[in-house]
């Protein structure tokens, strides 16, 4: 990973007039979905950022047309509950390296943030959203549960009751529905949510640092727990008849028939 930004990399790394991080997922051709490639990116980026007193403020961002599709289905295998809880360390590495961050995130989020794309945006501190965004918390609809911290970071955002009813339908939410729910912070015309973030993680060059790390400190009390819970639950879901039939049927575009085992 390097300033220069090729193409060819899954996560690209920007600095904007020094202070500020850009952070882009840049996997196209899966549509931007959490492969181990990008998180083995993820991880060596967020690290770098956050040994850097210099770059104040982050912001994580897709492509114009999809933020990220969340896991990538075609690489979960059904390994043993020991196989898929270890699936998760990397995962959780980055999860909790952007939650307890000393440096605020912002994610701009243009297109589709679907399942742990969902998840992703929702580890940041402040969410731009273009006017056609979508978010949805898919983990149903593969027979699974949400994971990337959501159970965290998503009641803490909306509250229990909006949380469970995002969480449990699986229904899509527009960028400005989100927004009068808390879901979002600020919706922007389509294609111009990055520019919008990069503004706004200018107004920490002015900030006191230590100030903003303390606080997020407190803010992230509960993620470990949320962390362990659904590593688990994951690494049992993933060994499921049901599972199985979710991932085929959004492989194959039909309809899933759940049975319960």
């Amino acid at each position: 990973m390097s300033g220069t930004n090729p193409s060819d990399e899954a996560v690209l790394l920007e600095r904007r007039n020094g202070a500020v991080a850009i952070l882009t997922l840049n996997e196209p051709a899966k549509r931007n979905a959490l492969t181990p490639t990008i998180r083995m990116a993820l991880a060596e980026a967020v690290d770098r950022i956050e040994r850097d007193p210099a770059i104040r403020a982050v912001v994580i961002t897709g492509s114009p047309q999809v933020f990220s599709a969340g896991g990538d289905l075609t690489a979960m295998q059904a390994d043993g509950l020991a196989g898929g809880r270890d699936r998760f360390r990397l995962l959780h590495s980055i999860v909790r390296s952007i939650v307890k961050s000393s440096k605020p995130y912002i994610a701009a989020v243009e297109g589709w943030a679907a399942g742990a794309g969902f998840s992703f945006a929702l580890l940041c501190d402040t969410i731009v959203a273009g006017e056609g965004a979508r978010f949805v918390a898919s983990f149903p609809k593969v027979g699974l549960v949400a994971d990337a911290g959501l159970l965290h970071t998503l009641p803490a955002r909306v509250g229990q009751g909006r949380a469970r009813q995002i969480l449990l339908q699986a229904t899509p939410i527009g960028a400005r529905a989100g927004l009068a729910i808390g879901l979002v912070d600020e919706v922007v015309p389509d294609g111009t949510a990055l520019d919008r973030a990069v503004a706004l993680a200018h107004t920490y060059d002015g900030l006191a640092p230590l100030s903003t790390a303390m606080a997020k400190e407190w803010l992230a009390r509960g993620i470990d727990e949320v962390l362990d819970w659904e590593r688990s639950a994951q690494a049992a879901l993933f060994q499921t008849a049901d599972h199985h039939e979710g991932k085929t049927a959004f492989l194959e575009k039909r309809r899933p028939a759940f049975q319960g085992r």
